[in-house]
């Protein structure tokens, strides 16, 4: 199982359940979603496997609003 964060910037957060956040460039606070997830994709996967976690933006560009 995984457990997912989102902080105030729109970033998210992919672990290992039971894992400690880790200190990343970024010092905003990370929330808790509520659901545990138990399926990801391969490359999240892969990622959290190989590097302990997978961060990804969840912003919204300009041009993705045209």
């Amino acid at each position: 199982m995984f457990d997912v964060y989102r902080n105030d910037k729109r970033d998210l957060l992919v672990l290992s359940t039971g894992s400690a956040i880790p200190v990343l460039g970024s010092r905003h606070k990370w929330r808790r979603s509520r659901k545990r997830v138990c399926k990801v994709s391969d490359e999240i996967r892969s990622t959290v496997q190989r590097q302990g976690y997978y961060v990804r933006s969840l912003r919204v560009t300009e041009k993705g609003l045209i």
